[in-house]
């Protein structure tokens, strides 16, 4: 490595701890349990051109993925000679920032020397948007919330005060809010501060030459990494349960000599309900699960998105277009991976890891409309929670693990603290995870009530009850997800529920396909099973046919 290079990397490194530190400054600001406690969040650094030079590692693929590419057009929508110090804008146009309204995407020109020399950006969940909330019920776009296009949230380090007044107003949350949209601001400050700082530091006066280091090195090595692969095309179908029927998800990928892609021509079209997915969004998990095989080391970047190409018809239902109710997006976007690694496991046999539970468990809950009538506490909260991965080639599938999303599970303190809800169980699924010589991941069992005299709305959006994750390479399915109330009735997975006060709701998550022949299992891995409780002696004995 010259002198040069050598610079080049430690300036680099240093941009990957500065984002970082960004990132962090958003988690601990913020007010919202899903983003203090659950990292519901994206935070980087973009050059002149708007491209994204480096990512915090804390954060989920829906919003930093989707921030790549927003940066981009929002650097396209306003003039850089009209910045001025102070400045930052801000959208949660569904198309532009990421796939819902509920996520908040921030820009900030970063000045050095008089001049703009690159931009801050990150991104976060919004507790309450107005409209039906975070729910599969509405129709269009307008009834999920407040829109708001692209404008300037701060002015010359003045906030918009009629802006915050309004978003506000259109909440449950509106304190919520507000801090949270404080804490953004927070972030783009302190990237940008530390930006500056470095590049002092290091006698630079702009960030070009760092920026063609980082774009080129990134996207070479992962030209490299692609190179390694077969070329061709492989096609899979993942059917999923959709709001009242199956959903039918096609993929194609095509491995070329300088990059993939990925068609997701064949997918059925939109339903009426929020569960359509913005391209965007779906982009950005199916990059992320290409990249998890295909150059994972090399850090996410401008450069090394570049070579990987995704694109499906318009109005199918991975590529909604405006109104389209779009609220629960993640519920089919975050099965993208699952789609993908089915093409990929053909052209990379014994690589690939088997289906997971993927979408993640999202709970959203609220007062009911006469809570406020009748002296109930009013509240929105969103707790997430997550199944088990697929069993990987050699190792056993991680349990309760948020992947893809990323998005840590909700802490049971940090719920009861800040809504009327009482926590009364939460463990393992016993046998939950597909058998296989290695294991599918466990899902979770919840148990939770209303902690006060009072109803509760829940609106379950959710995968995998009636189309669970399969196994690769004869491996066994992992269990289905279910969701029912204590002595009640099965509940379906997307829909409004009403749990009345002293219901106990109970809430299982779905587990990880298993890989591999269950009877190659190593003996001494299923008498851990067992003795752990994972596996139960039955499940030992029927499904890999021994006695423990």
């Amino acid at each position: 490595m010259s002198r040069s290079d050598a610079r080049m990397q430690v300036m680099w490194n240093r941009l990957l701890s500065v984002v970082e530190e960004q990132g962090q400054a958003l988690v601990r600001a913020a007010f919202s349990p899903i983003v203090r406690e659950c990292g519901d969040i994206s935070a980087g650094i973009f050059d002149l051109q708007g491209r994204m030079l480096a990512q915090a590692v804390t954060g989920t693929p829906g919003h930093i993925n989707t921030m790549a590419e927003a940066v981009h057009t929002l650097r396209g929508r306003f003039e850089v000679q009209e910045m001025r110090p102070g400045d930052i804008y801000m959208t949660n146009d569904p198309w532009i920032a990421s796939g819902h309204l509920n996520d908040f995407l921030l820009m900030m020109p970063v000045f050095f020397d008089d001049r703009v020399v690159g931009f801050t950006s990150c991104t976060s969940h919004l507790a309450d948007l107005g409209g039906r909330g975070m729910g599969p019920e509405g129709s269009d776009i307008f009834d999920e919330g407040l829109l708001i296009p692209p404008c300037k949230l701060v002015a010359d380090g003045e906030i918009n005060t009629l802006l915050l007044e309004i978003v506000k107003a259109n909440s449950r949350e509106p304190v919520s809010n507000e801090g949270d949209i404080y804490a953004l601001i927070a972030c783009c400050e302190a990237g940008a501060s530390r930006l500056t700082e470095m590049m002092t530091e290091f006698g630079i006066g702009d960030l070009d030459a760092l920026s063609d280091f980082i774009i080129g090195k990134s996207r070479q090595g992962t030209l490299d990494a692609i190179g390694t692969l077969p070329k061709g095309i492989w096609r899979n179908t993942l059917t999923v349960d959709g709001y009242d029927s199956d959903i039918e998800l096609h993929a194609a990928l095509t491995v070329a000599e300088d990059h993939i892609l990925i068609d997701f021509d064949g997918s059925d079209d939109c339903v009426a309900q929020g569960i359509n997915v913005p391209l965007n969004y779906a982009t950005a998990y199916t990059v992320f699960a290409l990249r998890c095989l295909i150059g994972p080391d090399i850090p996410n970047n401008a450069g090394s998105l570049e070579p990987f190409r995704v694109t499906a018809p318009k109005g199918c239902i991975l590529n909604a277009q405006p109104p389209a109710p779009v609220a629960m997006r993640h519920t089919i976007g975050q099965m993208t991976p699952d789609l993908v690694f089915g093409c990929l496991s053909q052209a990379l046999p014994n690589q690939v890891p088997a289906e997971g539970a993927s979408c993640m468990y999202d709970l959203p809950l609220r007062h009911t409309p006469e809570a406020a009538h009748s002296g109930g506490r009013e509240f929105a909260l969103e707790m997430v929670f997550n199944g088990g991965t697929g069993a990987r080639p050699t190792l056993d599938g991680l349990s309760a693990t948020a992947f893809p999303s990323g998005v840590w599970g909700s802490q049971v303190e940090t719920t009861e603290a800040v809504a009327p809800v009482l926590m009364h169980r939460r463990e393992l699924r016993v046998d939950s995870g597909g058998a296989g010589r290695s294991r599918g991941g466990l899902g979770q069992r919840i148990e939770l009530s209303a902690s006060e005299n009072q109803d509760i709305l829940l609106f379950l959006s959710v995968e995998r009850i009636a189309n669970p994750a399969r196994g690769r390479m004869g491996g066994g399915p992992g269990a289905p997800g279910r969701i029912r109330i204590e002595k009640g009735a099965e509940l379906p997975g997307k829909g409004e529920v009403r749990l009345r006060a002293g219901e106990r709701l109970i809430f299982e998550t779905p587990g990880g396909g298993g890989f591999g022949d269950p009877s190659e299992r190593q003996g001494c891995a299923l008498a851990r099973d067992v003795a752990s409780g994972l596996v139960s002696p039955e499940a030992a004995k029927t499904l890999y046919g021994r006695d423990v």
